[in-house]
Protein backbone atom coordinates (compact mmCIF):
# COMPACT_ATOMS: atom_id res chain seq x y z
CA UNK A 1 0.00 0.00 0.00
CA UNK A 2 0.93 3.26 -0.76
CA UNK A 3 0.13 6.45 1.38
CA UNK A 4 -3.48 4.96 1.40
CA UNK A 5 -3.31 3.87 -2.38
CA UNK A 6 -4.67 0.11 -2.54
CA UNK A 7 -2.97 -0.42 -6.28
CA UNK A 8 -1.37 2.47 -7.51
CA UNK A 9 0.04 0.61 -10.49
CA UNK A 10 -3.76 -0.53 -11.73
CA UNK A 11 -5.07 2.88 -11.05
CA UNK A 12 -2.16 4.57 -13.09
CA UNK A 13 -2.69 2.19 -15.93
CA UNK A 14 -6.55 2.50 -15.78
CA UNK A 15 -6.12 6.38 -15.26
CA UNK A 16 -4.03 6.21 -18.82
CA UNK A 17 -6.15 4.62 -20.63
CA UNK A 18 -9.30 6.44 -19.54
CA UNK A 19 -7.84 9.90 -20.06
CA UNK A 20 -7.76 8.58 -23.84
CA UNK A 21 -10.51 7.71 -24.37
CA UNK A 22 -12.28 10.40 -26.32
CA UNK A 23 -14.63 12.64 -24.64
CA UNK A 24 -16.18 16.13 -24.42
CA UNK A 25 -13.76 17.73 -23.05
CA UNK A 26 -10.78 16.16 -25.57
CA UNK A 27 -12.91 16.99 -28.57
CA UNK A 28 -13.59 21.03 -27.30
CA UNK A 29 -9.81 21.82 -26.51
CA UNK A 30 -9.07 20.29 -29.98
CA UNK A 31 -11.97 22.10 -32.22
CA UNK A 32 -10.80 25.33 -29.72
CA UNK A 33 -7.41 25.14 -30.52
CA UNK A 34 -7.82 24.21 -34.61
CA UNK A 35 -10.06 27.17 -34.44
CA UNK A 36 -8.73 29.64 -32.80
CA UNK A 37 -4.78 28.89 -32.05
CA UNK A 38 -1.99 27.56 -29.18
CA UNK A 39 -3.53 30.18 -26.15
CA UNK A 40 -7.59 29.88 -26.58
CA UNK A 41 -6.39 26.11 -26.40
CA UNK A 42 -5.27 26.30 -23.04
CA UNK A 43 -7.26 28.43 -22.06
CA UNK A 44 -9.55 25.22 -22.15
CA UNK A 45 -7.34 23.02 -20.96
CA UNK A 46 -7.52 25.28 -17.78
CA UNK A 47 -11.43 24.72 -17.14
CA UNK A 48 -10.96 21.08 -17.67
CA UNK A 49 -8.57 20.94 -15.44
CA UNK A 50 -10.85 23.18 -12.84
CA UNK A 51 -13.27 21.24 -13.64
CA UNK A 52 -12.09 18.00 -12.77
CA UNK A 53 -10.31 19.10 -9.60
CA UNK A 54 -14.12 19.85 -8.74
CA UNK A 55 -15.11 16.10 -9.16
CA UNK A 56 -12.16 14.98 -7.43
CA UNK A 57 -13.08 17.48 -4.43
CA UNK A 58 -16.08 16.38 -4.51
CA UNK A 59 -15.44 12.65 -4.68
CA UNK A 60 -13.37 12.72 -1.98
CA UNK A 61 -15.61 14.57 0.08
CA UNK A 62 -18.30 11.66 -0.53
CA UNK A 63 -20.67 13.24 -3.10
CA UNK A 64 -20.30 10.06 -5.22
CA UNK A 65 -21.52 7.98 -1.73
CA UNK A 66 -24.21 10.67 -1.81
CA UNK A 67 -25.22 10.23 -5.54
CA UNK A 68 -25.16 6.63 -5.46
CA UNK A 69 -27.64 6.57 -2.15
CA UNK A 70 -29.70 9.31 -3.89
CA UNK A 71 -30.65 8.13 -7.45
CA UNK A 72 -33.10 11.44 -7.75
CA UNK A 73 -30.03 13.90 -6.75
CA UNK A 74 -28.21 11.53 -9.86
CA UNK A 75 -30.96 12.29 -12.33
CA UNK A 76 -31.12 15.24 -11.66
CA UNK A 77 -27.57 15.53 -12.60
CA UNK A 78 -27.25 13.37 -15.39
CA UNK A 79 -30.04 14.76 -17.38
CA UNK A 80 -28.85 18.31 -16.47
CA UNK A 81 -25.48 17.08 -18.01
CA UNK A 82 -27.00 15.16 -21.08
CA UNK A 83 -28.70 18.64 -21.84
CA UNK A 84 -25.58 21.13 -22.09
CA UNK A 85 -23.95 18.55 -23.93
CA UNK A 86 -26.68 18.19 -26.59
CA UNK A 87 -27.42 21.52 -26.85
CA UNK A 88 -23.40 22.50 -27.48
CA UNK A 89 -23.68 19.53 -30.10
CA UNK A 90 -26.74 21.07 -31.81
CA UNK A 91 -25.25 24.59 -31.49
CA UNK A 92 -22.54 23.15 -33.46
CA UNK A 93 -24.24 21.00 -35.65
CA UNK A 94 -26.03 24.56 -36.31
CA UNK A 95 -23.07 26.98 -37.14
CA UNK A 96 -21.53 24.25 -39.45
CA UNK A 97 -24.78 24.27 -41.68
CA UNK A 98 -24.74 28.00 -41.91
CA UNK A 99 -21.25 28.27 -42.75
CA UNK A 100 -22.08 25.51 -45.36
CA UNK A 101 -24.65 27.37 -46.98
CA UNK A 102 -22.96 30.55 -47.24
CA UNK A 103 -18.97 32.22 -46.91
CA UNK A 104 -20.50 34.93 -45.36
CA UNK A 105 -21.88 32.71 -42.58
CA UNK A 106 -18.37 30.63 -42.35
CA UNK A 107 -16.62 34.01 -42.02
CA UNK A 108 -18.86 34.80 -39.11
CA UNK A 109 -19.58 31.66 -37.24
CA UNK A 110 -15.25 31.48 -36.68
CA UNK A 111 -14.73 33.50 -33.47
CA UNK A 112 -12.37 35.78 -33.30
CA UNK A 113 -10.90 35.87 -29.60
CA UNK A 114 -11.27 38.91 -28.59
CA UNK A 115 -14.97 39.39 -29.38
CA UNK A 116 -16.23 35.97 -28.42
CA UNK A 117 -18.62 36.42 -25.56
CA UNK A 118 -18.10 33.03 -24.10
CA UNK A 119 -14.62 32.43 -22.88
CA UNK A 120 -13.37 29.28 -24.13
CA UNK A 121 -12.22 29.12 -19.81
CA UNK A 122 -15.74 29.15 -18.79
CA UNK A 123 -16.96 26.82 -21.40
CA UNK A 124 -14.53 24.10 -20.74
CA UNK A 125 -15.28 24.38 -17.16
CA UNK A 126 -18.93 23.44 -17.48
CA UNK A 127 -17.99 20.93 -20.10
CA UNK A 128 -16.08 19.40 -17.86
CA UNK A 129 -18.59 19.37 -14.55
CA UNK A 130 -20.85 17.98 -17.24
CA UNK A 131 -18.41 15.21 -19.01
CA UNK A 132 -20.03 11.98 -18.09
CA UNK A 133 -16.72 10.26 -18.37
CA UNK A 134 -14.79 12.56 -15.71
CA UNK A 135 -18.35 12.02 -13.56
CA UNK A 136 -18.74 8.23 -13.72
CA UNK A 137 -14.95 7.65 -13.66
CA UNK A 138 -14.65 10.16 -10.22
CA UNK A 139 -17.89 8.37 -8.78
CA UNK A 140 -17.04 4.52 -9.68
CA UNK A 141 -13.63 4.07 -10.59
CA UNK A 142 -11.79 6.90 -8.50
CA UNK A 143 -12.85 6.59 -5.00
CA UNK A 144 -11.65 2.74 -5.06
CA UNK A 145 -8.11 2.85 -4.84
CA UNK A 146 -8.19 4.76 -1.15
CA UNK A 147 -8.24 2.62 1.53
CA UNK A 148 -10.93 4.10 4.15
CA UNK A 149 -8.76 3.16 7.12
CA UNK A 150 -5.87 5.32 6.29
CA UNK A 151 -5.61 7.72 8.32
CA UNK A 152 -4.95 11.02 6.01
CA UNK A 153 -7.60 9.71 2.75
CA UNK A 154 -6.79 13.14 1.61
CA UNK A 155 -2.93 12.91 1.22
CA UNK A 156 -4.79 9.65 -0.87
CA UNK A 157 -6.76 11.27 -2.92
CA UNK A 158 -4.26 14.02 -3.71
CA UNK A 159 -1.81 11.67 -4.97
CA UNK A 160 -4.33 9.65 -7.22
CA UNK A 161 -5.58 13.48 -8.43
CA UNK A 162 -2.03 14.36 -9.17
CA UNK A 163 -1.62 11.33 -11.33
CA UNK A 164 -4.82 12.30 -13.36
CA UNK A 165 -4.23 15.79 -14.23
CA UNK A 166 -1.05 15.29 -15.64
CA UNK A 167 -1.99 12.55 -17.64
CA UNK A 168 -5.07 15.08 -18.68
CA UNK A 169 -2.72 18.09 -19.37
CA UNK A 170 0.03 16.15 -21.29
CA UNK A 171 -2.98 14.40 -23.52
CA UNK A 172 -4.20 17.58 -23.73
CA UNK A 173 -1.77 19.18 -24.85
CA UNK A 174 -0.73 16.96 -27.64
CA UNK A 175 -3.87 17.71 -29.19
CA UNK A 176 -3.92 21.42 -28.68
CA UNK A 177 -1.00 21.06 -31.01
CA UNK A 178 -2.37 18.76 -33.13
CA UNK A 179 -5.08 21.22 -33.57
CA UNK A 180 -3.17 24.16 -35.04
CA UNK A 181 -1.31 22.26 -37.38
CA UNK A 182 -4.49 21.76 -38.53
CA UNK A 183 -5.43 25.27 -38.94
CA UNK A 184 -3.98 26.33 -42.37
CA UNK A 185 -5.98 23.48 -44.02
CA UNK A 186 -9.03 24.78 -42.25
CA UNK A 187 -8.54 27.96 -44.05
CA UNK A 188 -7.32 26.48 -47.18
CA UNK A 189 -10.57 24.08 -47.17
CA UNK A 190 -13.87 25.42 -45.74
CA UNK A 191 -15.57 21.88 -46.19
CA UNK A 192 -12.96 20.42 -43.96
CA UNK A 193 -13.78 23.03 -41.23
CA UNK A 194 -17.36 22.30 -41.42
CA UNK A 195 -16.44 18.62 -41.37
CA UNK A 196 -14.42 19.06 -37.99
CA UNK A 197 -17.51 20.87 -36.63
CA UNK A 198 -19.81 18.58 -38.34
CA UNK A 199 -18.41 15.69 -36.74
CA UNK A 200 -17.73 17.37 -33.09
CA UNK A 201 -21.19 18.44 -32.66
CA UNK A 202 -22.49 15.18 -33.60
CA UNK A 203 -20.33 13.29 -30.90
CA UNK A 204 -21.33 16.04 -28.62
CA UNK A 205 -24.83 14.66 -29.00
CA UNK A 206 -23.74 11.63 -28.89
CA UNK A 207 -22.05 12.26 -25.28
CA UNK A 208 -25.49 13.57 -24.08
CA UNK A 209 -27.37 10.71 -24.85
CA UNK A 210 -24.86 8.42 -22.74
CA UNK A 211 -25.23 10.67 -20.29
CA UNK A 212 -28.77 10.48 -19.96
CA UNK A 213 -28.59 6.71 -20.32
CA UNK A 214 -26.01 5.97 -18.09
CA UNK A 215 -26.03 4.04 -14.05
CA UNK A 216 -23.98 3.77 -11.63
CA UNK A 217 -24.27 0.21 -11.78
Amino acid sequence: MFFGITDIWTYVVGAFFIILLPGPNSLYVLSTAAQRGVRQGYRGVMGVFLGDTVLMVLAAAGVASLLKSTPILFNVVKYAGAAYLAWIGFQMLRGAWRSRRSPEAARAAAPEPERTAESPFRKALVISLMNPKAILFFISFFIQFVDPAYGTPALSFLILGAICQVFSVLYLSALIFGGTFLVGRFRARRGMSTALRTGVGALFIGFGVRLATATLG
